[in-house]
């Protein structure tokens, strides 16, 4: 009977593709309103009651949903007794415990707190990661980086290896506008994921020339990962509709 119970309530908590399980629904829906619910206490600076009953409301259920997550781990990672103890150590668990304890811990001395205060409050908006679960999409798009994975990894070599190449040359063009190598490093990161600040400028004719260059290769190299991405998520989807016909 208690196994029944278990069972059931993991069906409800872990987000699937029965769309059918109106309880899922609900359940779903419920803990999206609590995250963004959750995120007004940290966005505002006031200690109003009703920021109060509101952070205690929503750490409350997120409590809950650990606790449910907790007793029903063997149906999801499948290793009996030890899913219990091994559960707690995965990332999204982590995030959740992380997002709950800084509402639980008591700060009493007034001067520490003005300092733990803005670590918990940065603690707690990892409650916002949480939506990660609530999403078929975000779902999709973590398939798709797994699955892409390799290729992802060879763009991310090559765009740091263009910022430190660029960053080489362009320290040795110009060793009047860059102070140091971080200078130079820090220009071409920025000219690699956008136009620049124009906080720091090549000055040279050859410094300009450089520029140009560079930038047409960034923007192929900033392509790269988005046509990987696009993709893949393609190729994802098409595999859940054929799976899906083929239950049919």
């Amino acid at each position: 009977m208690t196994n029944n119970i278990l069972r059931k309530i993991y069906e409800i908590i872990e987000p699937s593709d029965n769309d059918s399980s109106m309880l899922l629904k609900i359940y779903d829906i419920i803990m999206l309103i609590c995250i963004i619910a959750s995120m007004i206490p940290i966005a505002v600076t006031s200690n109003a009651i009703v920021f109060v009953i509101i952070d205690k409301i929503t750490v409350s259920v997120f409590i809950l949903d650990y606790i449910l997550r907790l007793i029903t781990a063997k149906y999801k990672l499948q290793k009996g007794i030890k899913s219990f103890f091994i559960y707690p150590f995965y990332p999204m668990p982590i995030i959740d415990l992380l997002s709950i304890l800084p509402s639980l811990i008591p700060i009493n001395n007034v001067f520490k707190a003005l300092r733990l205060l803005r670590l918990a409050r940065t603690l707690r908006a990892l409650r916002s990661f949480k939506v990660f679960r609530y999403s078929k999409n975000i779902d999709r798009i973590i398939k798709v980086l797994k699955k892409e994975i390799k290729p992802l990894v060879t763009v991310m070599s090559l765009a740091i290896f263009y910022v430190l190449f660029t960053a080489l040359i362009m320290f040795n063009i110009e060793p009047e506008s860059f102070k140091n190598f971080f200078d130079a490093v820090y220009w071409a990161t920025i000219s690699l994921t956008s136009i620049g600040y124009g906080d720091i400028t090549p000055l040279s004719t050859m410094g300009k020339l450089f520029t140009i260059l560079s930038a047409f290769v960034g923007i192929a190299i900033i392509a790269l990962p988005s046509g990987i991405i696009t993709a893949g998520y393609v190729e994802v989807v098409n595999e859940e509709k054929s799976e899906k016909n083929i239950d049919k």
